[in-house]
């Protein structure tokens, strides 16, 4: 139970802090469009690549750091683009009321949620090597350390997604709308900035 919880804990510390992906999950959860896909796919994800970290694929990044610099680059030019679409949406807010949300493909939905969630090079840091890394230490209750990471991630996503719908009154005015898009259009900027900048050490 210890384990279970030490994961539980440590997984939500990492996963909670804003960034593109919570920025995107949040606002599809908004507009109520594909949020049982996208809830799904990020979980599922994350359960993914904490396996695969406790599993020992950390070891391989650690062998191959120039990886992590090859989703760099791509993560950031994927997030400068998504900024820039984030700002062009706020110049027309009329185009984001709830209702016109079902526009959107279910490919381009699948497409922009795998591409924020493995194009940034800190998910396989967080997930992959330093959950996979703190689980091992705890030997043969890894595997508990690992389910209490997983459970944090369904259980944070669901709410983000599903929970936003609460919010759901405000998206009637284009303003609201407006003014999500050019803040969700900030967090990409900034996490492209941090994410070009930022040492990627993969000890």
């Amino acid at each position: 139970m210890g384990a279970l919880v030490a994961g539980f804990l440590t997984g939500l510390s990492l996963i909670v802090a804003i960034g593109a992906q919570n920025a995107y999950v949040l606002r599809m959860g908004l507009s109520r469009s594909y949020v049982a896909l996208i809830v799904g796919i990020c979980a599922a994800s994350d359960i993914g690549l904490i396996a695969l970290g406790i599993g020992g694929l950390g070891g391989v990044i650690r062998s191959v750091p120039v990886v992590l610099q090859v989703f760099r680059w791509v993560g950031v030019s994927y997030l400068v683009y998504f900024a820039l679409a984030s700002f062009r949406k706020a110049l027309h807010p009329g185009a984001l009321v709830p209702s016109e949300s079902s526009q959107v493909s279910r490919t381009t939905v699948v497409t922009t949620t795998l591409a924020l969630t493995f194009l940034n090079p800190h998910v396989y840091l967080d997930t992959v090597l330093l959950l996979g890394s703190i689980a091992n230490q705890y030997g043969h209750l890894r595997w508990s350390f690992g389910l209490g990471a997983a459970t944090s991630s369904v259980i944070w996503f669901t709410g983000l997604g599903f929970g936003a719908r609460l919010a759901s009154p405000l998206m009637s005015r284009p303003s609201t709308w407006r003014v999500l898009d050019i803040v969700i259009g900030v967090v990409m900027t900034l996490v492209a900035v941090k994410l070009a900048t930022t040492h990627l050490a993969s000890q």
